[in-house]
C-alpha cells in the first residue's frame, strides 16, 4: 500500500517538473519580451516628444498600437507639466524670490485634458523646459503572472505587473 502511495506522489512530482516549470519558463520569456516592447515604446514616445516639442495624435496612436500588439490591455497615463510664465504677473507684489519662483512654476495637464486637446487640435504643443511623464501598466494578467501570483501567495510575496514609466524635459519648442 505504501509503495502505491509513493508511486502516486512520484508521478505527481514528475508531472509538475515536466509540465509546470517549462510552462513557467516559456511564459516568463514571453513576459520579458512584452516588458521590453512596452518599455522601449514608452521610452521612444517620451524621447520623440522631448525632441520635437509636441505630442501628435499620430504619435499617440502609434504608441497605443505598439503596446497593444503585445495582446495585453494597458492603462496609459500621460502627464505634461507646462511652465507657467504668468506666475509673477498674478501677484500684487513681485519680490526677487517670487520672480525666481516664476521660473519653477508648472501647470499640469492630465490624460483627459491631453486627449481632449489631441482630438480637438491634433497635437499638444510644448515649450522648451516642459516636463513629460508617461506611465503604462497592464490591467490584465498573463499566464506567467497567474502562475507566479499563485506561488507568491503561497510564499507570501506580492503580485507584479508589466509596467513602464519614463519622463523627460522637452528640449525644443514645438510648432503646429
Amino acid at each position: 500500500m505504501s509503495d502505491t502511495l509513493i508511486t502516486i506522489v512520484a508521478i505527481a512530482l514528475a508531472a509538475i517538473l515536466m509540465f509546470v516549470f517549462p510552462l513557467m519558463t516559456l511564459s516568463d520569456r514571453a513576459d520579458d519580451s512584452t516588458q521590453l516592447v512596452v518599455d522601449s515604446a514608452t521610452s521612444d514616445l517620451v524621447n520623440t516628444i522631448r525632441t520635437t516639442g509636441k505630442l501628435t495624435q499620430e504619435q499617440y496612436g502609434k504608441f497605443i498600437e505598439d503596446i497593444s500588439s503585445t495582446g495585453i490591455a494597458y492603462n496609459v497615463d500621460v502627464e505634461i507639466q507646462q511652465r507657467d510664465e504668468t506666475v509673477g504677473k498674478k501677484r500684487t507684489q513681485v519680490t526677487a524670490s517670487a520672480a525666481a519662483d516664476a521660473n519653477d512654476a508648472y501647470v499640469t495637464k492630465y490624460m483627459s485634458q491631453i486627449e481632449d486637446e489631441l482630438y480637438d487640435s491634433g497635437a499638444v504643443v510644448l515649450k522648451e523646459g516642459d516636463i513629460v511623464k508617461v506611465r503604462v501598466q497592464s490591467n490584465s494578467t498573463t499566464i506567467s503572472q497567474q502562475l507566479k501570483n499563485f506561488l507568491y501567495s503561497v510564499t507570501g510575496n506580492d503580485t507584479y505587473a508589466i509596467a513602464a514609466e519614463h519622463a523627460g524635459i522637452v528640449t525644443t519648442t514645438g510648432s503646429k
